[in-house]
């Protein structure tokens, strides 16, 4: 809801002319959004393969939770299966996801596109700062499904919020996807 409100003010401010009251008149002052494209699309592309890694993590504590039971029958063997660490690569890319937006931030910053420079730039760092709140605290769910995997918790419970958090990731990952269109389309 946030984000739809977000964008409803955004196309709706975009045409509104702003009182000028040194001119005693109407401007347009929707500036132009130069955004430093080449690392935003790096930032994405990051962040859609910790969506592909969280995938992998999810399926992995699901299969494990369903092959917990068979494990427990005597003269039952699966086989030795090596376990990659998907909640711990998806950790990573997320905070270089973040740290991506942080530079691209820096970036706008060094080519004089402030908060405050227009209109247009208070929504480009409110949309993208809001994303980024959200992330961080996908990034929390991560790092506690993390932890849970490495302090052993019961496997169950361990698939849990791995699930939940795998949704609530995938979610952010496609909202990044719409902030980034919506960006690029509406300039």
């Amino acid at each position: 809801m946030v984000f739809i409100s977000l964008t409803s003010a955004y196309v709706f401010r975009r045409g509104l002319p702003s009182f000028d009251g040194g001119s005693n008149s109407y401007v347009r002052d929707w500036g132009s959004v130069d955004l430093p494209w080449a690392l935003l699309g790096i930032n994405t592309a990051i962040l859609l393969a910790s969506s592909v890694t969280m995938e992998f993590a999810r399926r992995q504590a699901a299969r494990l939770a369903a092959l917990a039971p068979v494990k427990s029958i005597p003269g039952v063997s699966l086989g030795e299966e090596k376990d990659f660490p998907w909640l711990g690569v998806t950790v990573i890319l997320g905070l270089c996801f973040l740290v991506g937006q942080w530079m691209a931030w820096g970036a706008l910053n060094n080519s004089g596109f402030y908060v405050s420079t227009n209109p247009s730039s208070s929504f480009v760092f409110l949309l993208t700062v809001t994303h980024a709140i959200h992330l961080t605290g996908g990034m929390i769910a991560l790092i506690w499904a993390a932890s849970a995997s490495l302090l052993h918790k019961p496997l169950e419970s361990r698939r849990i919020v791995v699930d939940i958090t795998a949704w609530y990731w995938h979610f952010m990952a496609a909202l990044w996807i719409y902030v980034f269109a919506l960006l690029g389309l509406v300039r």
